[in-house]
């Protein structure tokens, strides 16, 4: 597939380097030009420094040949507009949002958007849930990509912990997004050790949930 992001901030960069990693082309649009010159001279990945709500700028990312369009600025204005004008003028099939004033949600859904990301509604979900003492909980499905945003609680007899990610085999279709330890929020990477007690966010295909379960709290 080929994926047009819009916002080439840390949300953006981490998926983009998912989505080549499972073989699919990406294309970067980021109004910062230092940030869009960070890109290019560190990645080989297609960047091009510009604002996202511009027919000519998108473009010039070929969104027309594009799958699907990946909103992920500071901005929900910025999210929205980009995705209808992927979608209403230049015929994308898929438009994903991040939402980042939990208020909008419905605007973004009744403007079109396919896939609106709550990130805020996520993680109160997580909040309240600190006092279950359920170690899985799904926090979000995605049934028309048949994706869920499930939250794990890694307890002791784990096979995970004290392990590098990048020696985990994971179930295919999954990605790990954050780990909550404490105050602390971590972007997991390929060298990140897994600790006991850390909360686990990850993104999973919905038939590969009881995998992932297996792999990361060492049940089903």
């Amino acid at each position: 597939m080929y994926i047009v992001i819009i916002g080439a901030g840390n949300i953006g960069f981490f998926l983009a380097h998912k989505l080549i990693a499972d073989k699919h082309q990406v294309c970067f649009i980021e109004k910062d030009e230092h940030r869009a010159e960070e890109i290019a001279q560190t990645t080989s990945i297609p960047v091009l420094q510009g604002d996202g709500t511009e027919p000519r700028i998108l473009q010039e990312a070929r969104i027309d040949k594009a799958d699907s369009a990946v909103a992920l600025t500071s901005f929900d204005e910025v999210n929205i507009i980009s995705c209808q004008i992927a979608k209403e003028v230049f015929k994308v099939k898929r438009t994903i949002a991040k939402v980042n004033d939990p208020k909008n949600v419905k605007i973004f859904s009744s403007l079109g958007v396919d896939v609106p990301i709550d990130s805020t509604s996520i993680l109160s979900r997580i909040v309240e849930e600190e006092a279950s003492f359920t170690d899985f909980v799904n926090l979000l499905s995605i049934k028309k990509g048949k994706l869920s945003i499930v939250r794990l609680d890694l307890p002791e007899q784990s096979p995970a912990i004290n392990r590098k990610i990048k020696d985990i085999k994971l179930p295919d279709d999954t990605v790990l997004v954050s780990i909550l330890r404490q105050d602390e929020v971590i972007i997991p990477k390929g060298d990140t050790v897994l600790l006991l007690g850390d909360e686990v966010v990850a993104i999973t295909n919905i038939e590969r949930q009881k995998d992932l379960i297996s792999t990361l709290l060492g049940k089903i």
